[in-house]
């Protein structure tokens, strides 16, 4: 399995930062704005044994589960120091998973939780929790955010309780609120509301885990948060959105982005036109208006057509953008795309979900998606896909 990245790259987080890194002519380590997919780099040589990636806005966190276990961190700080932003390879030897803020980074162990201070030098956890041993379970003990009776949070209190009748499975946090999915299928979201992103139908604040009635009854597989937004895949590979559009994040139409474009059009008519009469704002006849629906908040989950051919498999949200993987392992992204983080070789933003050419022109197959807040991760494997 290998990893591509593209978007915001200004600490390495995709390409870390070296002279003689060249990618097609291109000297891709010292851009910050990645707009097409490239493949991870670092001085480890390490990258092509990644087997899960977790983002933020700074950095990346990469897992090595095969073998010997660890974490390795690129971006902010980590490029000019021999260990993780404070944390050494050594330190996370054995752990299952991870999970990465701006300030801090934890680590699931066997037996217990760490999380470290990463403005901390000091060589101890800033938090710690014991957890009890499982021989031979089934499956992970902790999927973080998610640790037993609560979930680490991203400032503190770093431990945040949660009642076991929730039978909690994973949990996204966004910028100010969290979405959870319960092992019946139903969702749940609390904190910040301003933009919709609770999906309780309005712009309230809510202090505990409320059931998202919208979507009661049709079991949910999976969920994911961006800054001020919420999207969650249904058990037959439905995906419904909700929460802010200012950029086109949810893929439903957007006045800002629309307007926008009809701006730049029309400059760019106006350098052209020397005819006054053929003013581009040119009222159109009557009969010929339409008036088109915009979407700025949409505070009930909506069901989100991606490409009608195919189901979603997973998805994963950055700040104000969105990326989804389908079950024949084409991947669509939509939203801002001012760093490039939506893979199409611009830097344009998009209110209509778009395949990402490069992997399908390459003969990959996309199996999983990652969003850091301003970037974009993708594994893929060598498989010419099947659908058109």
């Amino acid at each position: 399995m290998r990893w591509f990245g593209f978007g915001f790259n200004a600490f390495g987080q995709i390409c870390v930062h070296e002279k003689s890194m060249k990618v097609a002519g291109r000297d891709v380590a010292n851009e910050v704005k990645v707009n097409s997919p490239t493949e991870l780099s670092d001085r480890s040589g390490c990258c092509s044994k990644i087997s899960q990636i977790k983002a933020c806005w700074s950095r990346r966190a990469s897992l090595h589960l095969i073998s010997d276990s660890c974490v390795c961190v690129a971006g902010f700080e980590a490029a000019t120091s021999k260990e993780s932003c404070g944390v050494s390879v050594t330190d996370s030897r054995g752990c299952t998973d991870a999970v990465i803020s701006e300030l801090y980074l934890t680590l699931a162990f066997p037996d217990r939780i760490e999380t470290w201070d990463l403005r901390n030098k000091e060589k101890t956890p800033s938090w710690s929790m014991e957890i009890k041993t499982q021989p031979q379970s089934s499956g992970p003990l902790v999927n973080l955010p998610l640790v037993p009776g609560g979930y680490v949070a991203t400032k503190p209190p770093l431990y945040r309780p949660l009642t076991p009748a929730l039978k909690a499975k994973s949990l996204a946090l966004g910028a100010e609120h969290a979405i959870l999915l319960c092992a019946t299928g139903a969702v749940y979201t609390w904190g910040l509301g301003s933009h919709g992103q609770l999906g309780h139908g309005g712009l309230t604040s809510e202090e505990e885990p409320k059931a998202v009635e919208a979507l009661w009854g049709m079991p949910m597989s999976c969920v994911a948060t961006g800054g001020w937004h919420s999207v969650c895949i249904s058990d037959g590979g439905d995906l419904y959105v909700w929460g802010w559009n200012e950029s086109g994040q949810l893929g439903l139409p957007s006045g800002g982005l629309r307007k926008a474009a009809q701006q730049q059009s029309s400059q760019q008519a106006g350098a052209l036109c020397q005819d006054a009469s053929s003013s581009p704002g040119e009222e159109p006849q009557e009969g010929e208006k339409q008036e088109e629906v915009f979407i700025s908040i949409q505070a009930f989950p909506a069901l989100l057509d991606v490409t009608p051919s195919c189901e979603i498999s997973t998805v994963s949200c950055g700040s104000r953008h969105t990326a989804a993987v389908t079950t024949t392992g084409d991947l669509y992204t939509w939203g801002w795309g001012e760093y490039g983080q939506l893979g199409h070789h611009t830097l344009i933003s998009s209110d209509e979900p778009q395949r990402v050419e490069y992997f399908r022109k390459q003969q990959m197959r996309v199996v999983d998606v990652v969003c850091g807040t301003w970037n974009t991760f993708a594994a893929v494997v060598k498989e010419e896909v099947a659908c058109s």
